[in-house]
């Protein structure tokens, strides 16, 4: 017989004897105690009331407690109303429907895009596609101001867009300055968020195919072209300009150092000539009759340097030779090496010296 089964003295496998049934058992007393409180469920009210306030208790155990993703951000309301925000793990509150907890998805990047046509301030038609990325940056805000985040940003976005565009000429919106028009739209549409008590955080607004219409396209072209044509003449005449200016600077540099060097020289042989006229002119007051005589043989002697001149001033007492004529010429017999000019042997003492006076 095995020793589980009953008689037989009721032994075990340590051969000890079995507690009599007058003993406490705590197996026994389990067993009892739940067998007398939930042997009754099903069975008339009692048991059904017993049932539910265990379900009960066990739902609100259950609902003590919360659990934030690492992405998200738990609200917390009590009989609806915000009591405080739960950041990312796990939190103990109190049961439902005391407390709630509803979480946001608060780091992932939402994105909204949408293509508008608009006019610029030189009353020109472009169109723009434009993306616009944005977070949730306070829960509390975006559970209980705004009912449709996308839509609110899309409308706020396109406001944000316009109010920029349209402030701007179209050159502007599509030359470098489109990044600078960005940045701005970006600071209208946080601003107009933040107004709105949204709770977003407006992360990167960007524009592509920023275009003209598909009616003017052709006309647009035309004028892409004249500019790039402007540009290029305009860099060509600078390239010209760069390198002819720095030659003529030089020129007239140049130029002004020899003027300013004739204008030395002038000043100093003026200078030198009214030296001498007044050192003439003292000689002149001392002997004007030998000064005078002097004179007119410098000037003759300047005068007919280049030719060979035989000048007799005295009827042939006193002949002068201008310049001397080298033996080597005179030898040679070259023609017109030499010219005399003798005055008559019959001319008067007085009328030689009249010819020789200037």
């Amino acid at each position: 017989m095995a020793w589980n089964e009953p008689g037989g003295g009721q032994r075990n496998p340590w051969n000890r004897q079995r507690p009599s049934g007058g003993d406490f058992s705590p197996r026994q007393w389990l067993k009892k105690s739940l067998g007398k409180h939930f042997g009754r469920l099903g069975r008339g009210p009692g048991g059904i009331l017993v049932a539910i306030v265990v379900v009960a208790a066990v739902f609100l155990l259950m609902s003590c407690y919360t659990i934030v993703g690492a992405r998200q951000v738990g609200v917390v309301l009590r009989f609806g109303q915000y009591t405080r925000t739960l950041s990312p793990g796990f939190h103990f509150k109190l049961p439902n429907p005391i407390e709630t907890v509803d979480k946001v998805e608060a780091t992932g990047i939402r994105s909204v895009n949408d293509r508008v046509s608009m006019l610029t301030r030189d009353e020109n038609i472009i169109t723009i596609d434009f993306t616009v990325q944005y977070q949730v940056d306070d829960a509390r805000k975006y559970l209980f101001s705004v009912s449709d985040p996308d839509s609110s940003v899309s409308a706020a976005a396109e406001a944000a867009v316009r109010s920029v565009v349209g402030a701007s000429d179209m050159d502007q919106v599509l030359s470098a300055d489109g990044a600078t028009l960005v940045s701005e739209a970006q600071q209208a549409l946080q601003k107009t968020l933040d107004s709105y008590n949204s709770g977003l955080r407006v992360t990167e607004v960007s524009f592509q195919n920023v275009a003209p219409p598909a009616e003017v396209k052709d006309a647009f072209d035309d004028v892409n072209n004249a500019r790039e044509d402007k540009q290029s003449i305009e860099n060509a005449a600078l390239a010209y300009a760069n390198k002819v200016i720095p030659v003529a600077r030089g020129d007239a540099a140049r130029i002004a150092a020899e003027a300013q060097g004739y204008k030395a020289e002038r000043i100093a042989r003026a200078q030198g000539d009214a030296a001498r006229f007044d050192l003439l002119l003292k000689q002149y007051k001392a002997a004007p009759a030998v000064t005078r005589k002097r004179l007119w043989l410098e000037t003759m002697e300047e005068v007919a340097a280049d030719n060979t001149k035989v000048i007799d001033g005295s009827g042939g007492r006193n002949i002068i030779n201008l310049p001397a004529v080298p033996q080597a010429r005179a030898a040679s017999g070259d023609k017109g090496a030499a010219a005399a000019v003798v005055a008559p042997a019959t001319a008067s003492p007085a009328a030689t010296d009249k010819g020789a006076q200037p």
